[in-house]
């Protein structure tokens, strides 16, 4: 059985969402979190990450491999069009987009303001960040526009990776009223019963 090393409020959410859209079993070994202010590696995981998963000998860290390596040992075609479509270009695009683009400037602000707790001392690359994560997110606005999921009328993996970026964002205030369809796409999201259980689990 897979085991997945998970915390809450971390990029394991992305994985064990996506495990219970896919109803996989899976052992959940829970920890928590430990700001990393001069050392790293240092959770309480195989990899010193969250999240980790283990699946027999595969030890395997970051959300995004974790998430396309599952899709492709257990999908069974589920969450991910299929190859050699234009759908799936597009999913590619958004489920690193997700992590690689827009999280890195939000990632910024949270650690700044959440972990580090020097915003005044760093006021202009605080600024510089949150103008720089507005702008990954205006891309993800404009390519929405109206429908009702990244890669169109379905539901997919990237949808899971990106929520964590835009739930970061938006507890950070920056995603805001400037993005009224980000807003609802991130209500979407949040409607779905994978997510809804998750986080109603304490």
């Amino acid at each position: 059985m897979l085991k997945l090393y998970y915390a809450p409020l971390t990029r394991a959410v992305r994985v064990r969402w996506l495990l219970d859209e896919l109803g996989i079993p899976y052992e959940l070994e829970r920890g928590t979190f430990e700001p990393t202010t001069d050392r790293f590696f240092i959770q309480d995981t195989p990899t010193g990450k969250y999240p980790t998963l283990v699946d027999g000998d595969i030890v395997l860290c970051e959300s995004g491999a974790i998430v396309e390596y599952v899709l492709e040992r257990y999908g069974e075609g589920r969450l991910a069009p299929a190859p050699g479509t234009a759908e799936r270009a597009a999913y590619l695009q958004w489920l690193h987009y997700a992590e690689g683009t827009a999280f890195p400037p939000v990632g910024i602000v949270v650690w700044i303001t959440r972990y580090r707790q020097s915003g005044d001392a760093v006021a202009e690359l605080l600024e510089d960040a949150r103008e720089r994560a507005r702008a990954t997110l205006s891309f993800v606005e404009e390519a929405l526009g109206d429908q009702p999921y990244l890669v169109g009328r379905d539901f997919t993996a990237a949808d899971i990776m990106m929520c964590f970026t835009l739930v970061a964002a938006q507890a950070a205030g920056i995603l805001d009223d400037r993005f009224p369809q980000l807003l609802a796409y991130t209500k979407r999201l949040a409607s779905r019963p994978a997510l809804q259980k998750l986080v109603a689990d304490p």
